[in-house]
């Protein structure tokens, strides 16, 4: 209900604001721009795609999934079937078990997260999504009420919207590719490493108290803080490295990390003697069927999304916001770098767009800019996740987990948003 009433309310703020526009400012096209606009129309004074276009995007998207959800799904059967999911379960089932009890021990939806949240730290966005969706189908399994979403999915979605990335390669490359680069592209990568985990914690600590779990059990606190040493560990060798160096250390980890996968099932399937190719075409039937299934929840959350972008919407916002910081006699530079933040639960594209924008305007190397990537790397996009998630399960009452997501999201912005001050003045 609360996504639905959010969803409305998207729609309903986005065309009040372009008829106010329409009839009282003048802009008489606005319309037509939020409705048959492209975004590579030089004549579009938006530069954004309206509803139309936006709609066939969205099917573009999920026709591309099809065939990274055949491949990751199918790979994922053949280690269901040779016994690897369940290894992976046992070995994470201390921890997991503390903050998913919902979850039977060695069920195959604890190795499903696993594999999601380790795509994830890695900046597989790619891998991230098929694991993800199979996590949510196999939580779905033991969801008693199917049309609501149960406590272990809403730990699961909150705590993978969090966005826990451990190299922000694709900001970084993003900070050297400008017109005028930055002088120090990875000078964002403690902050935005720092910010992600702090988001990721408070999204466990949101839900944890929502539903009543003791997050100060001997084993979490072990797991919560091996991880953070081991992260940090990482993240004091990393910083060590120069941009060439970082980045093929990232492709070596991240794309070396799935082929490592791959060979380790293809073994386990020869090992257990299963008929691997046959596994595997079944395991792709199914990613081709996910894949199918979320574009329509997927077309109505970005034709909303669309709808307040080009309604012109956020820049009411930002307008409103240094109005207040300026009254207020605030320190407002920050405020330049906000349009990421807002637009990052909305959508990772446009938020990309948004960063680079930013530091096209301000310089790479300003304060903005830098908060912009920041905010970038701090968080996940909540309401695209949503969609595509509790959409693939068919799932219509989220229950609180939009409320959770967006909190923890607001906790990621703070963090940069301090952590920029505190690094950059």
């Amino acid at each position: 209900m609360a996504l639905s009433r959010i969803w409305s309310g998207f729609i309903i703020v986005a065309i009040v604001v372009a008829c106010i526009k329409c009839f009282f400012f003048g802009q008489s096209d606005i319309f037509n721009w939020m409705v048959i606009g492209k975004a590579d129309d030089p004549l579009n004074p938006l530069h954004l795609n309206g509803i139309i276009e936006t709609c066939l995007g969205a099917v573009d998207i999920c026709l591309k999934l099809i065939g990274i959800m055949a491949l990751f799904m199918g790979f994922m059967t053949i280690a269901e079937n040779a016994g690897g999911i369940r290894l992976l379960s046992r070995i994470v089932g201390p921890f997991f078990s503390k903050l998913f009890p919902e979850i039977p021990k060695g069920h195959p939806a604890t190795g499903h997260m696993v594999m999601n949240f380790s795509a994830n730290l890695l900046g597989l966005d790619n891998a991230a999504t098929p694991f993800g969706l199979k996590a949510m189908e196999s939580l779905q399994e033991l969801n008693p009420k199917k049309d609501v979403a149960s406590n272990a999915q809403i730990m699961f979605l909150c705590l993978h919207a969090s966005g826990l990335t451990l190299i922000p390669v694709s900001i970084i490359a993003a900070r050297a590719s400008l017109k005028i680069p930055s002088a120090n592209p990875t000078d964002i990568f403690v902050p935005c490493m720092i910010a992600t985990f702090v988001a990721t914690l408070a999204a466990m600590f949101i839900v944890s108290f929502k539903q009543k779990i003791n997050v100060f059990q001997p084993v979490i606190l072990a797991w919560v803080l091996g991880l953070s040493t081991l992260i940090g560990g990482l993240v004091v060798y990393l910083t060590t490295l120069n941009l060439k160096e970082l980045q093929s250390f990232s492709g070596i980890l991240s794309n070396g990390l799935i082929l490592l996968i791959f060979f380790l099932i293809i073994l386990g399937g020869l090992y257990k003697k299963i008929n691997i190719f046959e596994s595997f075409v079944d395991g792709a039937k199914g990613g081709f069927d996910t894949a199918i299934r979320i574009i329509p929840y997927l077309v109505g959350m970005l034709v909303a999304i669309s709808l307040l972008r080009t309604s012109g919407t956020f820049d009411i916002i930002i307008d409103g916001l240094k109005s207040l910081c300026t009254a207020l006699n605030l320190d407002s530079r920050f405020i330049d770098g906000i349009p990421t933040a807002l637009i990052k639960p909305l959508s990772g594209s446009g938020a990309r767009g948004m960063m680079i924008d930013t530091m096209n305007i301000h310089g790479a190397d300003s304060f903005p800019g830098r908060l912009a990537a920041i905010l970038q790397g701090s968080s996940d996009t909540t309401f695209y996740v949503i969609a595509v998630y509790f959409g693939s399960v068919a799932v219509k009452n989220t229950r609180y987990a939009v409320g959770a997501m967006l909190l923890a999201d607001l906790v990621g912005i703070i963090t940069a948003i301090t952590l920029c001050y505190m690094f950059f003045g």
